[in-house]
C-alpha cells in the first residue's frame, strides 16, 4: 500500500488541520515520557560518589543503582508493550508516567540504599511501560508518510536527554545534593500526563479477545534477567558455578519457554517477528549499532583517564557524539519519509562504520583529533540511522501487535548495551586496560558497526503497512 492510498489514522482524532494539531500534542506527550529512561539513566552516574559517602558503600553495592535499572529496562518493556497491545497503549503510557513521579519523590526520600535500589527498579518498570507504548502510539497516530519524521523527532529528543543527564545532573548535585536528581523528574511528569489526559487518544484494542499469555508474562522477564545476570558474571570471571549451572540452566529453560510461546495463541514473546525480514534487520541493526556505541561510551574515558584528562574534557570529548545524534535524527527521520526506510538507514550505519574505523585502527595511541572527527561521524551515522531502525520495527507487525514489537526492539537496544558492557568488562579484565585491551574494545566496535550495516539490507525500501 502507497503511503498515498494509506488510510487516514489521524481522523481518529479529529479533521485534518485539529488532527495535526493533535498530533504535535501526542508527540510532545510521549516524548517527555521517553525522556526519562535516558535522563535518569546517564544523570544519576554523576551523583554516585555523592551515594555512596550519604550512605557509607562502596561502588560494588551503589552500582546496582545502574545495572539494575538496565536489566529491569531490558527485560520488562515487551511484556509492557504486550500489556499496551491488550489493554491500550493510552492507559500504559499515563500509568508509567504517574508511577515514575511517585516513585522518583519515593528516591528522593529513600533512607537506605537497598530501598533506594528498590525505588530505582521501580523507575526502570514504570519506564518500561512508557517506551514500547508510546512508539506504539505514534505507530497509530501517524500517517507512513510524516512517520519517519515523527520517529526522527523522539531519537533526537533521546539523545537530547542522554546527553543532558552527566551536566543536569552534576549542576543539581552540587546545588542541591543527590536527592535533588530525582526530584527534577517532575519537571517532565507533571506536564507530560496532563497534556496526555487530554490529548492521547484512545485507540481501541483488538476486537478478538484471546487467552492472555501469563505463564509467558512471568517466565520471560525471569529468562531475560537471568541471562543478564550470566553475562555481567562473565565480565568479573569464568566462574565456575555459572558456567556449569547457570548456563546450562538458561539454555534449558529458554528452548522449553520457546517451544511454549509457539504453541500459545497469543503469546507474549513473539518468537514469529523474527521471521519477518524487516523486524528481524531492525533488532539486529539496533542491537549491534548499540554495541558498537556502547564500546565507546565506556573505554574511551578510560583511555582519556589514564592520559590524566579532566572529567571535563573527558566529557566534551563524548559531547561531539551526542551532539551528531542530536543533528542528524531528524534529518534521518524526513530521510526515510523521502528515500524509503533502507537507504538512509544503511547509510547511516555505514557512516557509523567510517567514524569507528581511524579509532580502531589507532587503537590506545589514538589522537584526541581522531577521536573527535571519529566521534563526530559515530554521532551522525547513529541519529540518520536510529528513525528508520525504529519505524521499520514497529511497521514489520499488524498495528494491535505494535507495542510487542517497539518492546522487543527496545529490548534489543538494551541488549546491545548489557552484551557490550559484559564483553568490554571481560576483555579489559583478561588485560592490562592501558595496552592490548582498548585497542581490542575498538576493534569490536568495528565489526559491530560492519554487522549493523550488512543486517540493515533487509528492510523494505519502501513503507508497507502491515494490516491490522
Amino acid at each position: 500500500m502507497t503511503p498515498e492510498a494509506e488510510p487516514a489514522k489521524p481522523a481518529q482524532i479529529g479533521p485534518p488541520s485539529v488532527a495535526v494539531k493533535g498530533e504535535r500534542f501526542i508527540l510532545l506527550t510521549v516524548m517527555l515520557g521517553v525522556f526519562l529512561a535516558p535522563l535518569n539513566s546517564t544523570m544519576i552516574a554523576v551523583a554516585l560518589p555523592d551515594i555512596m559517602l550519604d550512605f557509607d558503600v562502596g561502588i560494588s553495592s551503589a552500582g546496582w543503582l545502574i545495572t539494575a535499572y538496565l536489566i529491569a529496562m531490558a527485560s520488562l518493556q515487551p511484556l509492557a508493550g504486550k500489556l499496551g497491545d491488550n489493554f491500550g497503549h493510552r492507559a500504559m503510557v499515563l500509568s508509567g508516567l504517574s508511577v515514575f513521579g511517585l516513585v522518583s519523590i519515593g528516591a528522593a526520600f529513600a533512607p537506605t540504599l537497598p530501598l533506594l535500589l528498590v525505588f530505582r527498579v521501580l523507575q526502570a518498570v514504570s519506564a518500561a511501560l512508557i517506551v514500547p507504548n508510546g512508539s506504539a502510539l505514534l505507530r497509530e497516530i501517524l500517517p507512513a508518510h510524516r512517520r519517519g519524521a515523527g520517529f526522527g523527532l523522539l531519537g533526537a529528543g533521546i539523545a537530547v536527554a542522554a546527553a543532558l543527564g552527566p551536566p543536569l545532573g552534576g549542576i543539581l548535585v552540587e546545588v542541591a545534593g543527590w536527592r535533588a536528581i530525582f526530584y527534577v523528574n517532575l519537571l517532565l511528569v507533571v506536564p507530560a500526563v496532563l497534556i496526555g489526559l487530554k490529548h492521547l487518544p484512545r485507540v481501541r484494542t483488538a476486537a478478538v479477545k484471546r487467552e492472555f499469555d501469563i505463564y509467558g508474562a512471568m517466565v520471560m522477564p525471569v529468562l531475560l534477567i537471568a541471562s543478564a545476570w550470566i553475562l555481567i558474571s562473565f565480565s568479573k570471571g569464568a566462574n565456575p558455578w555459572t558456567i556449569g549451572f547457570g548456563v546450562p540452566l538458561v539454555v534449558v529453560g529458554a528452548i522449553l519457554f520457546g517451544r511454549y510461546e509457539q504453541r500459545h495463541s497469543d503469546p507474549i514473546f513473539q518468537l514469529n517477528f523474527f521471521r519477518r525480514r524487516p523486524f528481524a534487520a531492525s533488532a539486529a541493526g539496533i542491537g549491534f549499532a548499540n554495541l558498537s556505541m556502547y564500546s565507546l561510551l565506556v573505554s574511551i574515558p578510560l583511555l582519556l583517564s589514564s592520559r590524566d584528562e579532566s572529567s571535563l574534557r573527558i566529557g566534551l570529548v563524548l559531547f561531539v557524539m551526542s551532539a551528531g545524534m542530536v543533528l542528524s535524527s531528524y534529518v534521518g527521520g524526513r530521510m526515510i519519509d523521502r528515500l524509503g526506510r533502507r537507504v538512509p538507514t544503511t547509510s547511516g550505519l555505514i557512516i557509523l562504520a567510517v567514524g569507528v574505523l581511524p579509532i580502531a585502527l589507532a587503537g590506545q595511541d589514538v589522537s584526541i583529533a581522531t577521536l573527535l572527527v571519529g566521534l563526530a561521524l559515530v554521532g551522525l551515522g547513529l541519529g540518520l540511522a536510529s528513525p528508520g531502525l525504529q519505524t521499520s520495527g514497529v511497521e514489520a507487525v499488524e498495528s494491535g501487535q505494535a507495542g510487542s514489537a517497539a518492546g522487543l526492539y527496545s529490548t534489543s537496544r538494551y541488549l546491545g548495551s548489557i552484551i557490550g558492557s559484559a564483553v568490554i568488562a571481560g576483555i579489559l579484565g583478561a588485560s592490562d586496560v592501558d595496552v592490548d585491551g582498548l585497542g581490542l574494545v575498538f576493534l569490536l566496535s568495528f565489526v559491530a558497526a560492519v554487522i549493523a550495516a550488512v543486517v540493515s539490507l533487509g528492510l523494505r525500501g519502501r513503507a508497507a503497512e502491515v494490516p491490522a
